[in-house]
């Protein structure tokens, strides 16, 4: 069964009371709870746990990580933060919501300021499938809609995505890369844009559909690093 850590900073849902009624369980109470539904083991981890409940047990008992941070980015201790790079390099996957762009997991993986243009004004926003052959869509239509989304837009200062599988247009007029994958050493991240704290969004059977195929695709194969540095040759070399 694939181990799942859904993390969230837990900080609006102590601070902001619209917050706490639309996830009385937290953020990330509400992810895991969805997930579990899908035959998944999960566990939770935030911010104010020792060692922001990441250690290197938790850790190395996780097959994907889930992440959603916001307002204290900068909280996460860079201990915690190499820790978890060094689990993905050796290929466990990692989820990455909506404000996470700005995480410091998600900038040192990306290595770019991962900065955007946002908006917070009640948008539409359509979320357009672009890849549809991809598993993390799968049982998604061409598109889908959320009422009300804060509104990230472009230039979003990432790598350019192994693949892009979804895109953003907001009520406004901008557009979004909101559904972006990467390899990194042995582990697979995805980033998935929507998710603002004020707003139902975990609730749509969209979005729980796109994170529970997202965890599913990043779970880790069986294969151990490559090894690097000073090799023998495989054959004899002649002179």
């Amino acid at each position: 069964m694939t181990k799942v850590t859904v993390w969230n900073e837990n900080r609006h849902e102590k601070k902001n009371p619209v917050v706490s009624e639309i996830y009385p369980k937290g953020i990330h109470g509400a992810i895991a709870e969805f997930l579990e539904q899908d035959n998944l083991e999960v566990r939770t981890a935030t911010l104010d746990e020792p060692e922001h409940g990441l250690s290197e047990d938790v850790l190395n008992n996780t097959d994907v990580l889930v992440w959603w941070g916001h307002i204290a980015h900068e909280e996460v201790s860079d201990e915690v933060v190499e820790r978890v790079r060094q689990r993905v390099l050796d290929g466990m996957g990692l989820v990455v919501l909506h404000s996470g762009h700005f995480s410091k997991i998600f900038k040192k993986l990306m290595g770019t300021s991962c900065d955007l243009k946002w908006r917070e004004a009640d948008e539409k926003e359509r979320i357009w499938v672009v890849n549809p052959a991809h598993p993390i869509v799968d049982g998604v239509g061409e598109f889908f809609e959320l009422e009300k989304e804060e509104m990230y837009g472009e230039h979003f200062d990432i790598p350019a995505p192994d693949e892009l599988v979804l895109v953003s247009w907001f009520e406004g007029g901008e557009v979004f890369r909101s559904g972006c994958t990467y390899i990194r050493g042995n582990g697979k991240v995805f980033y998935f844009r929507p998710g603002h704290e004020t707003y139902p969004t975990y609730y749509n059977d969209n979005v729980q559909r796109i994170i529970t195929n997202a965890v599913n695709w990043a779970k880790p194969i069986d294969r151990a690093r490559p090894v690097y540095g000073n090799a023998k040759p495989l054959e004899e070399i002649g002179n």
